[in-house]
């Protein structure tokens, strides 16, 4: 079954701008069976096929002649030597809409792009599916806790109890989980197979990793550490590598669009924020998987619950402003010295959002203390905020403050 995606409308729009469109996004979260759906008429082509691949290295003058444009290439950092030529053809003709790009490890990607395509390619980041696209609805603004938002997302909202919504999270966000009914044997097999791949495909690409074990170690340990300050002594030790190797490895997992690093709100009058981002991974079925949470009720009865949940939840609101194309969302979090901690902060305008991420059902008002240190910050507005939870309807819990169930992101 294919759901379809709220960045399509993105891609078309981008498209009559632009000649070329680059998506980037992990491996297996529908980039380019989304690029089909959109586009059923023009040529594609696939570039983890090594015929192919050795085609386009070879001959790049050629490979446009036999594969003309309108064309989706997929997987194009494989074959770097078509960057140039897709510049000379696209700076030829001015037509938009030529060559959709698609690539799984965007730090070799992007850099092409900027060396050759800077101006004439509109970026798109994607990710797994959404709480949104699994329900079909049709609501895709980006998330901002106000009230207008809030009751046009409340008219298409559906209907999650507590057991659907922590299998889903359990489950994870890749669409082919989401194809036909499955089983955890097939959800440990996707995985096994999933990371396996990855390894493979483009970690070997980009990295000269000689250690697989270490590295294996190393992914394990991030799935540990969502949902926290980023510590990369702590990552080291964890895996047993220098803090310097797992910099370099933590970028790639970034690139790969597996983790998120998400930055402190930050203003040259206060001094006492803390500066580390925040780590994230992204998708909650992949960190259950190598985490050992087998079944939902190992996961909810986990000592990590809340931070798979607060991840969960992260990466919903972050999917709500990737599919509306924004591919820097002004998503970020709070924490000072003192340990005053915000768990996220939407900027929008003169206002700051404050966040607060709970697994319970009854949130109160002692959660929202460290939302009044957002008052201190000169030239922004403390706006509307949120308690995202497990409640089931969403209510005031003070004038300015809403409790807002999980599955109406």
């Amino acid at each position: 079954m294919y759901y379809h995606r709220h960045i399509e409308p993105v891609v078309r729009r981008l498209s009559k701008r632009k000649p070329v469109i680059v998506l980037t996004g992990s491996r297996q979260v529908g980039k380019s069976t989304m690029l089909k759906e959109v586009y059923k008429n023009i040529n594609y082509v696939a570039l983890n096929r090594p015929l192919v691949r050795e085609s386009a290295k070879e001959n790049p003058s050629l490979f446009f002649d036999v594969n003309e444009p309108p064309v989706i290439v997929d997987e194009i950092q494989k074959a770097v030597e078509l960057f140039d030529y897709i510049k000379d053809i696209v700076d030829e003709d001015k037509v938009k809409g030529q060559f959709y790009l698609t690539g799984s490890q965007s730090i070799k990607l992007m850099k092409n792009v900027s060396d050759s395509l800077a101006g004439r390619a509109g970026i798109i980041k994607m990710l797994g599916l959404s709480v949104r696209e699994l329900a079909e609805t049709s609501y895709r603004e980006p998330f901002i806790p106000v009230k207008e938002r809030m009751e046009r997302r409340e008219q298409e909202s559906s209907a999650y109890d507590y057991s659907k919504l922590v299998s889903l999270i359990h489950k994870g966000f890749f669409p082919e989980l989401h194809e036909t009914e499955s089983d955890l044997h097939d959800w440990s097999d996707y995985y096994s197979a999933y990371f396996q791949t990855y390894i493979e495909r483009d970690i070997r690409d980009a990295l000269n990793v000689q250690d697989e074990s270490a590295f294996i170690k190393f992914v394990k340990a991030t799935a540990s550490l969502t949902g926290e300050m980023l510590n990369k002594s702590t990552l080291a030790k964890m895996c047993g590598k220098d803090a310097k190797t797992v910099g370099a490895w933590l970028s790639v997992l970034e690139s790969s669009g597996l983790v998120y690093l998400l930055e402190p709100y930050f203003d040259n009058f206060n001094k006492r924020m803390v500066k580390a981002p925040k780590l994230y991974f992204l998708d909650t079925g992949f960190a259950c998987w190598l985490l050992g949470w087998n079944t939902p009720e190992q996961l909810t009865s986990g000592a990590m619950w809340g931070h798979i949940f607060e991840s969960f939840v992260f990466a919903e609101i972050l999917k709500s402003y990737y599919n509306d194309g924004i591919v820097k969302p002004p998503i970020y979090y709070y924490r000072d010295t003192d340990k005053n901690e915000v768990d996220l902060i939407i900027a929008d305008g003169d206002y700051l959002h404050p966040i607060e991420i709970k697994t319970t059902s009854d949130p109160t008002r002692s959660m929202l203390n460290a939302f009044s240190r957002l008052g201190n910050i000169p030239t922004k507005k403390v706006g509307t905020g949120a308690i995202i939870c497990l409640a089931k309807e969403r209510l005031p819990l003070t004038d300015d403050v809403w409790i807002l169930p999980a599955q109406m992101m």
